[in-house]
């Protein structure tokens, strides 16, 4: 499909993702979030891809709203701006619903949206330059589209702090409260990156998912809550004819089926 802002590339069972605005930093507009929120929709069905790579181009990966579109929405009444913020709400749950693993390529700046954005991937691996902030509550506006995703991401103390100063932080600080998972110099992003994807691709992809699926429905729940989901699901899994080949391949000291070789 064609995209405005988006680039897409195929390889094999990888789909890189690139936000491609890059003379306004990847800044979010309705259009881009809209192109986001429709390519997660055809991606979600698509079985021959196993992992997406998500970037931006140019000099950083996602600065936060766009100001052209700010400026719209300063006139925009109270069912405007509840339809605007709706949009964006649904674009976040659609690519964090995704079956497969999204692994973030953090460069640059991720502010605002941006670094929402980062806290949706499974796995976000950072170039050691990059700037952070939940940057809105400097502009009299809150980061409430985004608060459910980096409060599961980073836990209430550090988004009490981040939220409430609007403070930029760098990408060791990141990695401490666990927005990202490893810092590198951009010199080291894209191989580490390819590891991160080399394990992806040598896991079991329905597992994945399943995975994905049950973090949804577990977090923050007491384990006796979720005793007979977490049986069920690995009873499942067991039996499924993945299961059944992973099982038999470790003890046949073979790979699975589903390991492609890279």
């Amino acid at each position: 499909m064609a995209h405005t802002f988006l680039l897409t590339t195929r390889d094999g069972p990888i789909e890189r993702l690139t936000l491609n605005r890059p003379e306004v930093r990847n800044a979010f507009n309705e259009t881009l979030i809209a192109e986001l929120t429709e390519w997660a929709g055809a991606i979600a069905s698509d079985g021959d891809v196993r992992v997406v790579v998500l970037s931006g181009a140019g000099k950083a990966f996602c600065a936060g709203a766009d100001l052209a579109w700010m400026s719209k929405v300063v006139s925009y009444t109270h069912d405007e701006n509840v339809r605007d913020a709706t949009a964006a709400a649904a674009m976040y749950g659609a690519l964090d619903a995704l079956p497969m693993p999204v692994i973030g390529r953090i460069h640059g700046a991720a502010l605002g949206g941006g670094a929402g954005l980062a806290a949706i991937c499974d796995i976000a691996v950072a170039d050691e330059e990059t700037v952070f902030g939940f940057t809105e509550v400097k502009l009299g506006i809150v980061p409430a589209m985004i608060s459910p995703f980096v409060l599961r991401r980073i836990g209430e103390s550090a988004a009490r702090e981040l939220f409430l100063t609007g403070m930029r932080f760098d990408a060791a600080r990141a990695k401490e409260i666990g927005l990202v998972h490893a810092v590198v110099p951009s010199s080291a992003l894209d191989a580490r990156i390819d590891g991160y994807v080399d394990e992806v691709l040598a896991a079991a992809p329905e597992a994945v998912a399943t995975i994905k699926r049950l973090l949804r429905r577990v977090v923050g729940r007491d384990p006796l809550d979720v005793r007979g989901l977490t049986a069920e699901t690995l009873a499942l899994r067991r039996a499924s004819a993945e299961g059944q080949e992973g099982m038999q391949a470790f003890l046949q000291k073979r790979k699975a089926a589903w390991v492609l070789p890279r």
